[in-house]
């Protein structure tokens, strides 16, 4: 097979380029480059005055409440990443490997529920989780008394919302992994003598990361920038990142803190998957070595 090469001077090539550049350029490059000219200001009265010095910075990086924030919402975002996985690895696995003749039926109701409004399914987990919502009320007539839930804004209820509203995305991306895996593969390892479970973690698993790994590069990116969950079901008592951005934004009318704020979010999140993706890669790295 002959691998032709191509060079950045070949029209074919520019042309397909020029699009994703141009709107890479247009909808990322540029508000970055404003965003990171806007935290260089500060505000007089209420109105942005363009001083080009560090005093925003200074503030950001010498008040712990920012950071605590910071880092509540990385460890929510993990947290987040974990259990959505753990809730979409076995509704996926069941539409590839157990429900084939309902998958479609499945399918769509899964994506009924995802284009359903955010702002709705979120207030209706406050009609379930609330004091006198849906879930005491059933145990109550379970007998388990009649306050027997009282998660209602706290974190836990904020990280219920989130793993509602995000587990849809690895739930789809290890789906696709799974589909394309060749049944001979596991047949062979149960012809080997491997038992299910076996065959499930050294062949089903391991040919499934690069949907697992998508989905929580996905829930993870996402999770970092939720905003109705901490507000809604959380009640603002423990905010994240996305809160204290809208704060400086809007109520204190702080845009240079605002963006400040926003561009180191931006960065932890880099950081955190650039970090991942050298775990991953390492992994891969010793998996092959081994497998020579």
């Amino acid at each position: 097979m002959r691998v032709e090469q191509k060079s950045w001077r070949d029209p074919v090539l520019i042309g397909t380029t020029i699009p994703l550049a141009a709107i890479m350029l247009l909808f990322f490059i540029v508000p970055l480059v404003m965003t990171t000219v806007l935290s260089f200001q500060t505000t007089k009265f209420y109105r942005l005055s363009w001083t080009w010095d560090l005093n925003i910075w200074m503030e950001v990086f010498a008040k712990p409440h920012y950071w605590v924030i910071m880092t509540r919402t990385v460890s929510m975002a993990l947290i987040c990443v974990v259990l959505s996985v753990l809730v979409a690895f076995p509704v996926a696995y069941a539409l590839a490997t157990r429900l084939k003749a309902l998958q479609n039926h499945v399918k769509i109701l899964i994506v009924f529920a995802f284009l359903t409004d955010a702002v709705l399914k979120t207030f209706g987990w406050v009609l379930v989780l609330d004091k006198n919502g849906v879930l005491n009320w059933l145990l109550a007539h379970l007998g388990i008394g009649p306050d027997a839930v009282n998660i209602l804004f706290t974190p836990t209820a904020t990280m219920i919302g989130m793993v509602y509203n995000l587990a849809v995305y690895p739930m789809f991306t290890i789906y696709l992994s799974l589909a394309r895996i060749d049944r001979d593969l596991q047949l062979a390892a149960y012809d080997a003598g491997a038992s299910r479970l076996r065959a499930f973690f050294e062949v089903t698993l391991p040919l499934s990361k690069p949907g697992l790994y998508s989905g929580a590069v996905l829930v993870f990116v996402l999770s970092l920038g939720v905003f109705l969950e901490p507000k809604v079901m959380g009640g603002g008592t423990a905010p994240m990142a996305a809160e204290l951005i809208r704060q400086s934004f809007e109520t204190r009318v702080n845009w240079p803190l605002g963006a400040a704020l926003t561009l180191v979010l931006i960065i932890i999140g880099a950081l955190s998957l650039m970090i991942a993706a050298a775990v991953a890669f390492r992994s891969n790295r010793l998996a092959g070595s081994a497998a020579k």
